[in-house]
């Protein structure tokens, strides 16, 4: 992506279609005067006056409890510097984001136009009843110490500064396992840290609370190594300051055990490596060119255990492994501090996560056969969904530990329960989706390339890695609109239309003539058709010139599905296709089937859907709960449509065991399970969250998702096609460029599982 584009694309993504990144949402209901009564005047007099009797109230009576300030004064943003506190507020929307999002935690965020550190103090001690904690974010060093240390000793509140502590817990968690795997003793390992700054100072402090001495440790800025001797050192600086014969980085990785870096790209060289001792550690943690690059290290020594803040490498050290479930478990027990026996639980606990057996979910998302301890796997991974129920726990029996927790948790397994119920919107699942498909990039076909948002949506797909494009479309148009957007890029761009082409239309439509000649089909139809870009398209596929298809945008659904209907086979097993919406709802995701194909299935038709849908369910790292749904519950009524879903319910329980399905049952009942225990507690469905639902007919399915994506706001990936042997998708008429990344990004995930099942049969 070009700089200017970049630049654009960021620009517009904050304006638009409104400014920031956070917005309030009410909890309460607010549609009568009734409801504005108790919300404010009168009603909200007896909150209030129950908080003046006790001020721990406010935790029962408002959202005190669950609301962190992000707070800065714009001193020392990422790799920006001293910008200042309105230009700082961008980040800090961005940090609220990263809260809500993985911990479920609300925030205000909070520019503090302050540099003097006294004023700075007085202004957060000023707000802090507003807040169940604070989180403090780009402060520059040295005030940053002295700011968290005041906070925290005169707050009665949880205060940390992320961009110390943050790096330090998860550096800290990764090198007690690197440590593990080669063998080697804390007490023992020579350190080199290279950076000094607010991170790099409080990585250091944790390193020697794991078992690190500080005589092994040597500690460089951008003039060199710290030494005693030196002038004008500052009180932090001298903490780490060295008496050893050494003056610079190059001199001071001779025999390392360990690199830490926080400081700037490529500023290590393979000749450094090679210097340190057998079986070094390196993690190179500059964003978002580290010390030395992960390839280079890694051809460089084989002994190499590396980590970087990358994600596009093993074993990134990313402050999100830490900050919001660090304060989710301090603000669920209530704790007046996160202090050190806190921290070193996160450190604990993330280390252990990544020693126990991973989730085939966990494997499936980063396109693994089986993460497992060892050199490339010593820190969880970021979009682990574990990280929410096994870190929080961890953090709040330290607090109750420690003596700083004043409200204890009593029923953990409850606990845990609750936590697995917090969880971001769809948005986690689409960055898993793409996550996924930049594991192992696909061809994709785009077979309307001369429309503008098609090419936008190949550009986005080719700019972030998610799969390879080949435009298919008029040449001359495709190239004026890459032109017009900056789409640079040497990709292919084929026009099926044209005479470089007639060789390939002419082995194509002599293949397709072969499936068809009994069917109605003569030669030259046949050929003249590969003059379509969507059969053209779909015999790329078919032939093996191209992995995965997505059309549809420019034309009808049905007139699109009618060539791959003709042209791509089913999968074994599938004689109707169908097609599913995952809908990223409140509630979580879901399926919705079928919601373009199938007018009137019958009930062998719908538990086939149900099948393949489920089976997609588990592409994407969930496991299937189906409620097969009606009008009506479990034989209350004796219709056509109900008996219909009941034979279906029936034929799945005889030949498809392992799906967890039941019904006939109503929407309501499928999605409340108080509601669904209290009726029907002999339903397969009890205890479970129903994630699929599968409809009687088109009509009830293509109505609902279409009514949760206005009303709702749900975003929707899809339809997804299932039955086709092949990874071919079709848009919905004029879907959006973001609707078609996403569906670019499933064709690409549906290649690399068809691709996989295929080497499983050989």
């Amino acid at each position: 992506m070009s700089d200017s584009r970049k630049r654009h694309e960021a620009l517009l993504y904050h304006a638009k279609p409104k400014p920031g990144k956070i917005e309030v949402v009410p909890t309460k209901k607010y549609a009568t005067q009734h409801d504005l009564a108790l919300a404010y005047s009168p009603g909200v007099a007896e909150p209030c006056l129950e908080i003046e009797k006790d001020v721990n109230n406010v935790y029962k009576y408002t959202a005190k409890g669950n609301l962190v300030a992000v707070i800065s004064n714009g001193t020392a943003v990422l790799g920006l510097g001293d910008i200042g506190p309105e230009a700082s507020k961008p980040v800090m929307e961005g940090k609220g984001l990263l809260f809500k999002i993985f911990a479920d935690i609300d925030v205000f965020d909070i520019e503090v136009d302050a540099t003097d550190v006294d004023k700075f103090v007085e202004t957060v001690k000023a707000i802090a009843p507003t807040f169940g904690g604070i989180n403090l974010e780009d402060i520059k060093a040295p005030e940053a110490f002295e700011i968290e240390r005041r906070l925290k000793e005169e707050l009665d509140i949880p205060v940390m500064h992320d961009d110390q502590h943050g790096t330090a817990i998860i550096s800290a968690a990764a090198l007690k396992n690197a440590l593990e795997i080669n063998g080697k003793d804390i007490s023992k390992v020579q350190i080199v840290v290279n950076g000094a700054g607010a991170a790099a100072i409080s990585c250091t402090r944790l390193y020697l609370k794991l078992g690190v001495k500080r005589e092994n440790v040597v500690m460089c800025d951008s003039k060199g190594v710290i030494r005693k001797d030196r002038d004008n050192l500052t009180s932090q600086k001298a903490e780490f300051a060295t008496n050893k014969d050494v003056e610079t980085l190059e001199e001071a990785m001779h025999n390392a055990d360990v690199f830490i870096g926080l400081s700037m790209g490529n500023v290590v060289t393979p000749k450094m490596l090679l210097a340190m001792a057998k079986n070094p550690i390196v993690f190179a943690m500059a964003n978002p060119d580290p010390e030395i690059g992960y390839d280079l290290a890694i051809d460089t020594r084989d002994d190499i255990i590396m980590a970087t803040g990358r994600s596009d490498h093993p074993n990134q050290v990313n402050n999100v492994l830490g900050f919001p479930f660090i304060f989710r478990g301090a603000l669920d027990v209530r704790a007046t501090a996160i202090n050190e026996e806190m921290k070193m639980a996160a450190v604990h606990a993330l280390a252990d996560l990544a020693k126990k057996s991973v989730p085939e979910q966990v494997n499936i998302v980063y396109d693994e056969v089986s993460l497992s301890f060892g050199k490339e796997y010593i820190i969880p991974k970021p979009f682990d969904p574990r990280l929410i129920y096994e870190i929080p726990p961890a953090i709040a029996k330290a607090a109750m530990d420690s003596g700083v927790a004043l409200e204890p948790i009593l029923d953990w397994d409850k606990y845990r329960e609750e936590l697995m119920e917090r969880s971001g919107s769809g948005s986690k699942e689409i960055r898993l989706l793409h996550n996924r498909a930049k594991s192992n990039p696909k061809s994709i076909v785009f077979a309307e390339a001369d429309h503008l948002d098609v090419l936008k949506a190949a550009q986005r797909v080719h700019e972030e890695k998610l799969g390879k494009p080949i435009l298919l479309g008029r040449k001359e148009l495709i190239l004026e609109l890459k032109e017009e957007i900056g789409f640079t890029a040497d990709v292919p761009i084929i026009d099926p239309k044209t005479d470089e082409e007639e060789e390939r239309r002419t082995r194509f439509g002599n293949a397709y003539w072969e499936t068809r000649q009994r069917k109605g089909r003569t030669l030259s139809e046949a050929k003249k058709l590969m003059r379509e870009r969507n059969y053209f398209a779909a015999m790329m596929i078919n032939e093996g010139e191209a992995d995965a298809l997505v059309t549809g945008y420019s034309r009808p659904y049905p007139t699109v599905v009618k060539p791959m209907l003709e042209l791509i086979e089913r999968d074994k097993g599938v004689s109707r296709i169908a097609a599913t919406n995952l809908m990223l709802t409140k509630q979580g995701p879901m399926f919705l089937a079928d919601t373009t194909i199938n007018v009137n299935p019958t009930a062998k038709d719908l538990a086939k859907i149900c099948q393949m849908t489920s089976q997609l369910a588990k592409m994407f790292g969930m496991k299937p709960n189906v409620a097969m749904l009606s009008f009506s519950n479990f034989g209350s009524s004796n219709t056509e449509t109900s008996r219909k879903i009941r034979e279906a319910v029936s034929y799945i329980h005889r030949h498809f065991p392992h799906v967890n399905v039941d019904g006939e049952i109503q929407a309501d009942f499928a999605l409340n399970p108080e509601m669904l225990a209290k009726e029907f507690p002999f339903s397969k469905l009890n205890g479970k969250k129903v994630n699929v639902l599968i409809f009687p007919n088109l009509e009830s399915a293509n109505i609902t998702y279409k009514l949760l994506k206005q009303v709702d706001k749900a975003e929707s990936i899809g339809p997804i096609i299932l039955g086709f042997s092949k990874p071919v998708h079709v848009l919905q008429l004029g879907a959006s460029v973001d609707e078609m990344v996403n569906m670019a990004a499933v064709a690409v995930v549906d290649a690399q599982n068809k691709e996989n099942r295929a080497k499983l049969k050989n």
